[in-house]
């Protein structure tokens, strides 16, 4: 049934959790049976995209700042905006299960930034160093967060997350851009770092100001997650930059600036502004 009406949510304590440490591990947001089909949605999706686009290394996404932290030969398989590629996707970032979650930490109404689909391969799958996801993507509130859907299970042995808690409270930190936007390996090492292990249907949330990264998969399986970063609709970029095709969908409730002009293109009037 389609209804405004709010059927999940967070406790007071899990809301405390993240406004203090900046991230929030959530189990079990979806079933292990829909994680295997997801998983199963996931894979064919990289293996469409490499088919039509002539190999594997068409969807390799390694940073070369991965090297910074290791010298293994690692890889990563991606795809943004999955959304577009896959009806099942679609489906699951507009699930009340999530966007009710998450409008206990940003508010009612909840706008699609982008998806990052990321599949570390077995034995290779790269790293990436500390740092915080604002460079990519500054914004004047700081309500733009990410959300990891868990596809397979991810201990620390499959590169799981790892963050810094409390680092949000930081606020913007200088970041070293060659490679991708990150923070001094020496200063942030990955092995001072928290992990944060989730299984197959959980979700990791954390603020883009919150310090994380990830470190090598190193098992004999992958680690498959899809990525959504989310924001109120009424905190703006700062840049006109990051621009992707999906974005400004709303995922929940409504833009109360109605921000999307009505002819066929919907442009965003506030970031043509910026481009003025």
């Amino acid at each position: 049934m389609i209804t405004g009406e709010k059927h999940h949510g967070l406790t007071a304590e899990q809301v405390a959790f993240y406004h203090e440490n900046g991230y929030l591990h959530i189990p079990g947001v979806i079933t292990p049976d829909e994680a295997a089909y997801l998983r199963e949605e996931a894979h064919a999706l990289i293996h469409r995209l490499a088919a039509t686009r002539g190999g594997e290394t068409a969807v390799h996404a390694q940073w070369g700042s991965a090297k910074l932290v290791s010298d293994l030969p690692t890889t990563l398989l991606h795809c943004h905006n999955a959304q577009f590629h896959s009806a099942a996707f679609t489906r699951l970032i507009c699930d009340p299960r999530l966007t009710d979650r998450i409008a206990d930490l940003i508010g009612p109404n909840i706008q699609l930034h982008h998806t990052k689909l990321f599949i570390k391969p077995p034995e290779r799958g790269a790293p990436f160093p500390m740092h915080q996801d604002y460079p990519y993507f500054p914004h004047e509130k700081h309500t733009m967060l990410a959300a990891i859907f868990f596809f397979d299970d991810a201990p620390i042995e499959k590169g799981c997350l790892l963050v810094v808690p409390g680092s949000h409270r930081l606020g913007p930190i200088p970041h070293e851009r060659e490679g991708g936007w990150h923070l001094p390996v020496e200063q942030y090492p990955l092995d001072r770092a928290t992990p944060v292990p989730a299984q197959a249907g959980d979700v990791v949330v954390f603020n883009y100001l919150t310090i994380h990264g990830s470190g090598v998969n190193t098992t004999q399986e992958a680690r498959t997650t899809l990525l959504v970063q989310m924001r109120d609709p009424t905190d703006h970029p700062t840049v006109a930059t990051h621009l992707s095709r999906g974005q400004g969908m709303m995922l929940r409730g409504i833009d109360p600036e109605a921000d999307a002009d009505p002819s066929t293109d919907s442009a965003s009037r506030y970031l043509r502004s910026l481009q003025d």
